[in-house]
């Protein structure tokens, strides 16, 4: 289990998380690059890649 003694992120957590993604989304239209979302965001470049590649995949 991932989350063993903690549970995962609260639906508030759960929530912020995907604003953020949907951001990403927003960049990735318009043409910025995953280094750009990332410090803009303040994540991973790692987390900006799986997240452009499902927008790739199947938008937002």
């Amino acid at each position: 289990m991932r989350y063993g003694q903690r549970g995962g992120y609260t639906p508030a957590e759960q929530e912020r998380r995907e604003r953020v993604r949907l951001q990403a989304a927003e960049w990735f239209e318009a043409g910025e690059s995953t280094r750009t979302v990332a410090a803009r965001l303040r994540v991973h470049e790692r987390s900006v890649t799986r997240w452009r590649k499902a927008w790739r995949e199947g938008g937002r």
